[in-house]
C-alpha cells in the first residue's frame, strides 16, 4: 500500500491545571492513509478525530508512538516545515485563516513566507484561484465574501504551497447550504482531478457518500473502517456511536422495518430513487 500518512501506536492525551490525571484522547492508534483516495473520519464530539487531524501536519505531535507523513516523522522539529509542505490545513472556520485584505494577497501569503520567487508566486496564486473557482475575485476583500467563498480562498491559500494531502476539519461546519455544496465539489475535485489525497473530519454524513474510505472513532479508537456502502447500511450501529447516516440510507431503512426490503447502500438521491423506484414498478428508471 502506497501510504502518505502513518500512524503506529498514536496516543495523546491532554493536560489542564485543574485535572490531576491527563485526558487519553488517542489510544494506541494505528492508521494508514493511501496517496490520493479520499478518506472521511466520523465520530461522536471527544471521539478524537479533530485531534487526530491535527497530527496530520504537526499541530500535535505524538505522546506516545509514531505519525509518518511520506515516511517523515512528525516529531523531528528539523523536518517539520517538509511536513507541512505535503500535508495542508483547512479548518471551520475560515475567517481564522484569512490575514489579507485582498484575495489574491492572502492566497499568496504562504508562497511568500516559503521564500517563492516572485513569478511562480503569482502562477501559484492563480492556478489555486482557479482550481477553486474564485480567480475573477481575486481583487475583493475576503471579508465582504459569503462564507462559501471565504472557505474556498481559504483552500486557494493551502493549495498555492502545492500540498500533496489536504486535512479538511469541518470545513462545511459554519457554511449555508449553498456554500456547503460548493465546498464539497471542491474538495471530491481536488481527488478526482488532481490526485490530491483528501481526510475530511465532518458531521453532514452527506458529505461523505462519494468518498473511498470512511474511518469511525469513539473514544480514541477505530470502530469502523471501511467504504461507505459497507459502513452506512450498519444503522443501528452506527446511532449506537452517536452518528446519523445519510439521509437516502435513513429513508430506506424506515421503509425496509416497513417491510419493503430494500437496499440500504443506495447512497446518492439518485440511487435512492433508483430503488424505490425499482420496488414500486419491479424495473430500474
Amino acid at each position: 500500500m502506497d501510504s502518505i500518512i502513518k500512524t503506529e501506536s498514536l496516543t495523546y492525551a491532554y493536560r489542564s491545571v485543574e485535572d490531576e490525571h491527563p485526558r487519553v484522547v488517542l489510544q494506541g492508534l494505528d492508521l494508514e492513509i493511501e496517496r490520493g483516495t479520499f478518506v472521511a473520519i466520523l465520530g461522536h464530539n471527544g471521539s478524537g478525530k479533530s485531534t487526530l487531524a491535527k497530527h496530520f501536519n504537526g499541530i500535535l505531535l505524538p505522546l506516545g508512538g509514531k505519525v509518518y507523513v511520506e515516511g517523515i516523522d512528525t516529531s523531528v522539529e528539523e523536518t517539520m516545515l517538509e511536513v507541512r509542505k505535503r500535508v495542508g490545513m483547512v479548518f471551520q472556520n475560515p475567517d481564522n485563516q484569512l490575514v489579507a485584505n485582498v484575495v489574491e494577497e492572502d492566497v499568496a501569503f504562504a508562497p511568500e513566507n516559503l521564500g517563492y520567487p516572485p513569478e511562480e508566486i503569482r502562477m501559484r496564486v492563480d492556478d489555486a484561484l482557479r482550481i477553486v473557482g474564485m480567480y475573477d475575485m481575486r481583487e475583493h476583500a475576503p471579508h465582504l465574501l459569503s462564507g462559501g467563498q471565504k472557505q474556498r480562498v481559504a483552500i486557494a491559500g493551502v493549495l498555492a504551497m502545492s500540498p500533496k494531502c489536504v486535512v479538511f476539519d469541518e470545513p462545511t461546519a459554519m457554511l449555508d447550504p449553498q456554500g456547503r455544496q460548493d465546498v464539497i465539489r471542491t474538495i471530491r475535485q481536488l481527488r478526482d482531478e488532481m490526485n490530491v489525497t483528501v481526510v475530511l473530519i465532518t458531521h453532514h454524513m452527506e458529505e461523505t457518500i462519494h468518498a473511498d474510505r470512511v474511518v469511525v472513532m469513539s473514544d480514541g479508537k477505530i470502530v469502523v473502517d471501511g467504504p461507505p456502502k459497507k459502513v452506512f447500511p450498519n444503522v443501528e450501529y452506527m446511532r449506537e456511536q452517536g452518528l446519523d447516516v445519510p439521509e437516502t440510507v435513513d429513508i430506506l431503512y424506515e421503509l425496509d422495518k416497513c417491510g419493503f426490503h430494500y437496499r440500504l447502500d443506495a447512497l446518492s438521491v439518485d440511487e435512492c430513487a433508483r430503488e424505490i423506484l425499482t420496488a414500486f414498478t419491479g424495473a430500474g428508471a
